[in-house]
C-alpha cells in the first residue's frame, strides 16, 4: 500500500492557480523529491500533504486513510521547514523533545530517543544551547531531528538545507540518504537544487508549469527527460540546445550542424521532416585538434577550469555558441583557436520544436 497518494490536487490564491489536476504516490519508505523553480508550488504541495492549508480539490490519503480534511494534529505527519521553526525561548533539547512531550512520552522514552537522533546528527553538544547560541547549521540539523523524533510514518522536508553554507550541504547530501532510510519514514523532500535532488531522490517529481511534467529515477530523467522543460532544469553547465530539421537519406536521418551534414542514429529516422531541437549534453560533445568522422569545425573561444572538469566555450563557423565538457584540472591548458567537435550520438535528446515534448528512439 502506497504511504502517500495525493489524486487530483488543485489550489488556487487570488494571483492564480499554482497547480490543478496533480496526482503523486510515494511507497513506504520512499524518498521522493519534489523538484522544481521557484514559485512552482513545492512548499504549497507540503502544506496540503500535512493539513495546514486545504485543497481546492482533489483528495490527500495517508497510509491508505483519506485525511483531506483531517487536522494536521491526527495525520502522524513530520515537517521540517526551510526557515528551522525553532520555538525561541527553548533548548535545542526542548525543541527536539517537544513532539514526544505533546505525545505524553516518558520522560526516560524522550531522553533516549532525543539523544539518539541527536547523535545521528552529530549535535549532542549543542542540546542545552538556546537557538540564538546555534550555527545556521545546527539550526538546521536540530529542526531536521525534531521531525525525526517522532518516527512519523511520513515526513515533509521542505528545503532544509538552502540556509546553510556549501560544505554542510555538501556533507548532508551524502549522509541524508541513509539517515532517512534509517527513519524508515516516507519522505516528501522539497528543494530547489538539481544536484540535491539528484542525490537523494528515489525518484523526483518535477513541478513545472503548474503540474508534474515528470516523475521518475534520477537517472532517467537526466537521460530520458519527458520535455524540453526539464531538461533544461538538470546539469552544470546546462544542455545546449540546437534548432535542426533531420532529413530522411540512405545512410539515415541527417542533420546539419556547423555547416556540415552529420547522422543521427537510425532510430530517429521517425522524426525525419519535423521541426526539432537537439539536446547535446556538454559531456556529450567531444573536442578535438584534429578532423574526425562526423565532426565540424570550432573555434575554441574559451577555457574555465573547473577541477574535476574543464568548460570549453565553442563557436561553430555559422556563429552558434555550445558549451562542452571534459575531465579536467585546475592544470588544464587553456587552449584557443581551431579545433574539430563531435557528439556522442548514443546521448543526444531530440525534441519537438512545437511543444518540447522528447521525441523517444525506437529500434530501427
Amino acid at each position: 500500500m502506497a504511504q502517500i497518494e495525493l489524486t487530483g490536487l488543485a489550489k488556487a490564491f487570488k494571483t492564480g492557480p499554482v497547480f490543478s489536476d496533480l496526482s503523486l504516490v510515494a511507497e513506504t519508505g520512499e524518498i521522493v523529491v519534489v523538484f522544481g523553480p521557484s514559485g512552482a508550488g513545492k512548499t504549497v504541495l507540503l502544506r496540503l500533504v500535512a493539513g495546514v492549508a486545504e485543497p481546492d480539490a482533489g483528495a490527500v490519503r495517508l497510509d491508505g486513510r483519506d485525511v483531506t480534511d483531517a487536522p494536521p494534529e491526527t495525520r502522524g505527519v513530520g515537517m521540517a521547514f526551510q526557515n528551522f521553526a525553532l520555538f525561541p525561548h527553548m533548548s535545542a533539547y526542548d525543541n527536539i523533545a517537544s513532539a514526544l512531550t505533546a505525545g505524553r512520552c516518558s520522560p526516560e522514552a524522550i531522553k533516549g530517543r532525543v539523544e539518539a537522533v541527536a547523535k545521528l546528527l552529530k549535535i549532542g553538544h549543542v542540546l542545552q544551547h538556546q537557538p540564538r547560541e546555534l550555527s545556521n547549521g545546527q539550526k538546521q540539523r536540530t529542526a531536521l531531528a525534531r521531525a525525526l523524533a517522532a518516527e512519523p510514518k511520513v515526513l515533509l522536508l521542505d528545503d532544509p538545507l538552502r540556509n546553510v553554507d556549501a560544505k554542510l550541504r555538501y556533507e548532508m547530501r551524502l549522509e541524508l540518504p541513509s539517515l532517512l532510510k534509517a527513519s524508515g519514514s516516507t519522505v516528501l523532500y522539497v528543494t530547489q537544487d538539481y544536484k540535491e535532488a539528484m542525490a537523494l531522490g528515489d525518484r523526483i517529481a518535477v513541478l513545472l508549469d503548474g503540474g508534474l511534467a515528470q516523475v521518475a529515477t534520477p537517472a532517467q530523467i537526466y537521460r530520458e527527460p519527458a520535455s524540453l522543460g526539464v531538461a533544461r532544469l538538470f546539469g552544470d553547465p546546462t544542455i545546449n540546445l540546437v534548432p535542426v530539421s533531420p532529413q530522411a537519406s540512405p545512410a539515415g536521418p541527417r542533420i546539419e550542424l556547423g555547416g556540415k551534414v552529420l547522422h543521427l542514429p537510425a532510430s530517429y529516422a521517425h522524426a525525419a521532416g519535423t521541426d526539432c531541437v537537439l539536446g547535446l549534453r556538454p559531456e556529450a560533445i567531444l573536442a578535438a585538434d584534429r578532423p574526425e568522422p562526423e565532426s565540424f569545425p570550432v573555434e575554441v573561444v574559451a577555457v574555465t577550469p573547473l577541477n574535476e572538469k574543464t568548460v570549453l566555450l565553442l563557436r561553430t563557423d555559422d556563429g552558434r555558441e555550445l558549451l562542452a565538457s571534459e575531465a579536467g584540472n585546475e592544470e588544464a591548458p587553456r587552449r584557443h583557436g581551431p579545433a574539430h567537435a563531435r557528439f556522442d550520438a548514443a546521448a543526444i535528446l531530440l525534441f519537438e520544436a512545437a511543444g518540447g515534448r522528447r521525441i523517444a528512439p525506437r529500434a530501427a
